[in-house]
């Protein structure tokens, strides 16, 4: 599928899941890497991850079409079109469309070091992603010096 066809296929599924015209433009964007698409406030155009065609298919592609065209209409109409709001979950709910996508192997990065302080006064342990200063910082608890116990890669 290229762009023309993607532009096609977003025009169709707008008038008949909204019973709306889409107006702006509808491109794929290979540079996304964790969002099966993305809605641009400014322009009102749409980006959609090809990746999630080729390894998911046509059904969950449809999906996140959807998810899209529920920010895009929402926001034109001056609804709640955020994540958050009631307007968007109710109509994502109707139209069908998906609240996330599918994880593409190998885009997202995991988070392979922990860092393990220890509370010197109450013992309380913490497990952090980010090194914490502990000149600064104290524990959450009781107030005490914390303690670097080690680094689990």
């Amino acid at each position: 599928m290229n762009n023309e066809e993607l532009q096609i296929l977003v025009e169709r599924v707008s008038l008949k899941h909204f019973g709306k015209a889409f107006k702006h433009k509808a491109t794929f964007n290979a540079r996304l890497r964790t969002t099966g698409g993305r809605y641009m406030l400014q322009s009102h155009n749409i980006e959609m991850n090809p990746k999630q065609l080729e390894l998911f298919g046509e059904g969950e592609f449809m999906k996140i079409i959807k998810h899209e065209l529920c920010h895009y209409h929402l926001h034109l109409e001056g609804k709640g079109y955020q994540h958050k709001d009631a307007d968007f979950k109710t109509l994502l709910r109707k139209v069908g469309g998906s609240r996330y996508c599918n994880v593409v192997p190998g885009m997202r990065r995991e988070i392979k070091t922990v860092h393990l302080y220890r509370c010197t006064k109450c013992g309380l342990e913490y497990k952090r992603k980010r090194l914490i200063n502990v000149k600064r910082f104290v524990c959450g608890r009781c107030k005490g010096k914390l303690e670097k116990i080690k680094t689990i890669s």
